[in-house]
């Protein structure tokens, strides 16, 4: 029989954030700041946030890192302390998805009803199709 921690660890929690959102924390030491999302981690139901969360990690040295030191380093935060900031408003809300009649699938925001558009990815997609088209 499974352990219950292993069932825990091993399931996937449905995080409504995207890489590139603008969110805010909502409770803890960095509360009120705002950061774009670096990264989910879905297993851990935790998201990592620009700016927030930072430690300081010890480094001894190595290959990667001859001179060895104090690392400044962004560490994971619990999905439940932040939320999506809506860019009409400029406050914190939630997620809701919209279907469309054709089947699509489209994540709003449920305080404006507003279409949510990643801007961030926008961006680096069009920068990525420049310097692809430079090459050429």
């Amino acid at each position: 029989m499974r352990d219950k921690r292993q069932e825990t660890r091993d399931k996937r929690i449905k995080i409504r954030l995207k890489k590139g959102d603008l969110v805010q924390v909502l409770s803890g030491k960095y509360k009120g700041r705002q950061g774009q999302v670096l990264a989910t981690h879905a297993r851990e139901n935790k998201v990592t946030v620009e700016g927030v969360n930072i430690v300081k990690k010890h480094q001894k040295p190595n290959q990667a890192h001859p001179q060895g030191g104090i690392l400044e380093i962004t560490k994971p935060i619990w999905v439940s302390k932040v939320a999506v900031v809506d860019p009409t408003t400029k406050k914190p809300t939630r997620i809701g998805y919209k279907l469309a009649k054709d089947g699509a699938k489209t994540r709003v925001y449920k305080a404006s009803g507003k279409e949510i558009k990643i801007e961030a990815l926008a961006t680096k997609k069009a920068e990525t199709k420049k310097k692809e088209s430079k090459v050429l």
